[in-house]
């Protein structure tokens, strides 16, 4: 390895002699300079990896080179070093982009804990991250196989997708894929987990929340009888990008509360969100309310009434609720409700429901330029954070966040990129969500699939009296034999939702206070 090459601009250098030669003993080649105007000849003629710049000089001062530099080599690591405190020179320093700030007298452990800090902190962090996930990978290979219940699993997702955001940063393939075979399997175990529970879990498990529950057991308990609420529910939002778009909102919010739910089957929008806002599930959203549900196989939006499925659940819980609801699907109308929340304050709750990001996934399946910026989860998860740092819902939550909102965040399902087809028979009425079917003669020949003969055992209602539905596993996806190897290359490595994954049912619920 080549040695770190140093230049150390200092008007009194020949007192830094010591300093220098015990970097030189730790393998730095230092190179030492008087004044400003040379230390930027220097920086012309040779290829250096940092600068230590002392800030008071006769002539050109410290921050004056410091601003040349970064005209000529924006990337060049700068370390500032003076005998001032002052705030001012101090944010100066750190507005024109300086690595590190160190006050006079500096010791020469200082310097080189700076040095190491700025130079070997990509190597540090890579070096300390690999032996913590080592030691976590065995954790968690123990953990999945014992996990009996729906918190156990909870716990795993969570970790899966910690690592997953900290390994993203590193370069190193072969911890990603290692990380990657371990989330295959966690989600092969609850796969069969739920398959072997679902019914039981619907019914008689109070350990977590699921759809038809959010509204009554999260919403309302924490509506502030003094302030405004926002329930931002984005449609498709899986818990590792809620976790990344969580940084944006750290200036103007401070989470209090996440929770993981989770979602009913079918994992989409027109069973689960329907269910989130009726508060009941899609059986008895259909005997209840029939003139607001549609069926898969009948024509028109499957979610159109959550309006008033909403208001229907309030009035069944007696709240007394003063809210509005505005669905958000382009973005004029999302800036028209930006520019404009001061309008809502006078309500008790403020829901909105936004939809890009499953546009995005769909668009992943129809648009070539698409599956190339989200070619797999790191990707989708920074398209998504893309997205929202521009987006017009950004802008509602910062102007909620300006007068007063409380700010609740969470989703109908989550999403997962498909990558093993399985075929499934059935007739020419069956459903064409390729992560679950619904219609009658459903069978297939892999014996994985999740499938449900009554799906009134578990909430859905029937289409016809010989109904059934089957769910896709893991990273599975249901193709008919008809044209079977042209679709299978069609959604492959596609995003999807629907069925049975930590992705698709394990999903964030936030609430966040104004700062």
């Amino acid at each position: 390895m080549k040695p770190i090459q140093v230049l150390w601009v200092d008007d009194e250098i020949n007192l830094l002699k010591p300093h220098i030669q015990f970097l030189e003993e730790k393998g730095y080649t230092v190179s030492p300079c008087t004044n400003g105007p040379d230390a930027l000849e220097l920086i012309k003629t040779k290829v250096f990896d940092i600068v230590l710049l002392d800030e008071n000089m006769p002539g050109m001062d410290g921050l004056e080179v410091l601003s040349s530099i970064k005209q000529s080599f924006p990337n060049l690591e700068v370390i500032m070093i003076t005998k001032s405190e002052t705030v001012t020179l101090m944010e100066e320093a750190i507005g024109a982009k300086i690595s590190d700030y160190l006050i006079k007298p500096v010791n020469p452990n200082q310097i080189l804990l700076s040095l190491k800090k700025n130079l070997d902190h990509s190597r540090l962090v890579m070096e300390k991250t690999t032996i913590d996930y080592q030691r976590s990978f065995q954790e968690l290979t123990q953990e999945i196989g014992m996990a009996n219940n729906l918190n156990d699993w909870v716990k795993i997702y969570q970790k899966l997708c910690f690592w997953e955001l900290e390994l993203e940063s590193l370069e190193s393939n072969d911890l990603q894929e290692i990380l990657s075979y371990q989330k295959g399997e966690a989600n092969s175990q609850f796969s069969r987990f739920v398959c072997k529970n679902y019914e039981s879990l619907l019914k008689n498990d109070d350990s977590l929340v699921f759809s038809h529950q959010m509204i009554q057991k999260l919403v309302l308990p924490k509506l502030a009888s003094n302030s405004p609420t926002l329930l931002v529910v984005v449609d498709n939002l899986r818990y590792d990008q809620w976790r990344v778009l969580q940084g944006f909102l750290t200036p103007f919010y401070s989470l209090q509360e996440e929770t993981i739910c989770s979602s009913i089957l079918p994992t989409a929008t027109q069973y689960a969100r329907n269910a989130l806002f009726a508060g009941e599930l899609p059986m008895d959203i259909k005997r209840l309310y029939p003139q607001w549900w549609k069926d898969d196989t009948d024509d028109g939006g499957k979610n159109l009434f959550e309006r008033e499925l909403l208001d229907a659940q309030f009035k069944k819980l007696g709240a007394d609720i003063k809210f509005s609801y505005h669905k958000i699907t382009r973005s004029e109308q999302g800036q028209k409700l930006a520019n404009h929340m001061g309008n809502e304050k006078n309500n008790d709750l403020c829901v909105v429901v936004y939809n890009f990001v499953d546009v995005i996934s769909h668009a992943k399946t129809e648009m070539e330029i698409i599956k190339e910026l989200a070619s797999n989860d790191k990707a989708f998860r920074s398209l998504t954070a893309s997205w929202f740092k521009n987006s017009p819902l950004f802008e509602i939550i910062k102007n909620a966040q300006s007068v007063g909102f409380t700010l609740m965040i969470t989703t109908d399902h989550g999403t997962i990129n498909v990558r093993q087809p399985s075929k499934i028979f059935g007739d020419r009425d069956t459903s064409t969500n390729i992560r679950y079917k619904t219609g009658r003669r459903l069978s297939a020949e892999d014996k994985s699939l999740f499938s449900v003969s009554n799906p009134e055992d578990i909430g859905l209602p029937k289409i016809n009296m010989s109904s059934t539905f089957t769910f896709a596993t893991e990273d599975r996806y249901l193709i008919y034999p008809s044209r079977f190897n042209h679709f299978v290359s069609y959604y492959k490595n596609t995003y999807q939702h629907g069925g049975v994954s930590l992705e698709e049912m394990l999903i964030p619920f936030a609430v966040l206070s104004p700062k």
